[in-house]
């Protein structure tokens, strides 16, 4: 299979970013492309950092779901994007799914919030597979893929072969410059690629904005935990991938046995 991750900056209006995804699209199926993915809630952009969002309501909700609809089956590629959901609760972070007919998969949502989202979004309570053109994959959004390595064991145990992990680290305004992917002193986010790639034995993608400050890569970890390919830090760009999907064994995935995690403390 053949994937493509979106690296944007965020965008500045709802023109721009319908724009860009679909130059991103038809880019992506111009390079053999199967599936693209792009960044976490990446329209209307993520709350609480340091660059404006998007205004968001139910009208733009609808145009940018009839748009991706449109174009992944103009542009024949599968789509994995970022947003929000609006619900009579609040607000959810979710990436939604669409063919390359352009029919709806359905979506993911990030049900694992970072504790300054709170105030900002409300939390999902469920996990589902996706599958496009027989290869079968997960979404895990930002801080599920960081902090809560369950979220990718999951999809791995029911077979995935991949787990998308659209995500945003770093800033906008100021930050530290980083020169090489997965430095010793740098910080944590590339090396916990590596990890929810190895201990599950399959493809990780985790694909960030492209920040003036970007605390990791729009980067491929393959099922050995070894960084395929990523795109340099700041730049724009889509980053095309061939993975193997018959190296993505789920080995040490469906080993996990969790019935030998019961509490044995009474015994």
């Amino acid at each position: 299979m053949i994937i493509a991750l979106a690296s944007p900056r965020a965008a500045s209006s709802w023109d721009e970013g319908l724009d860009r995804l679909r130059h991103f699209l038809a880019e992506a199926s111009d390079q053999g492309a199967e599936i693209v993915c792009f960044p976490e809630a990446w329209l209307p952009g993520l709350r609480g950092q340091d660059f404006d969002v998007l205004p968001f309501g139910q009208a733009d909700q609808d145009r940018l779901l009839r748009s991706v609809a449109e174009w992944t089956r103009e542009f024949r590629v599968a789509a994995i994007v970022g947003t929000e959901r609006l619900t009579d609760s609040g607000r959810q972070i979710v990436a939604a799914v669409f063919d390359a007919r352009g029919r709806s998969l359905g979506s993911q949502t990030k049900n694992q919030l970072d504790p300054s989202e709170d105030r900002f979004y409300i939390p999902g309570d469920s996990r589902r597979l996706f599958e496009v053109n027989g290869v079968k994959f997960g979404v895990a959004i930002c801080h599920e893929g960081w902090r809560y390595p369950e979220t990718v064991r999951w999809a791995a145990v029911r077979g995935a072969k991949i787990v998308f992990h659209p995500q945003h680290t770093g800033a906008e305004r100021q930050g530290v410059r980083l020169t090489q992917w997965g430095a010793a002193d740098g910080p944590y986010y590339e090396k916990a690629m590596l990890l929810r790639s190895k201990e599950n034995t399959i493809y990780f993608a985790s694909v960030n904005y492209a920040l003036n400050f970007p605390e990791s890569a729009t980067s491929l970890i393959d099922p050995t935990g070894a960084c395929q390919a990523y795109l340099p830090y700041g730049t724009e760009g889509l980053l095309v991938q061939s993975i193997d999907v018959d190296r993505a064994t789920g080995l040490l995935a469906r080993r996990f046995a969790p019935e030998r995690l019961r509490d044995g403390s009474t015994d």
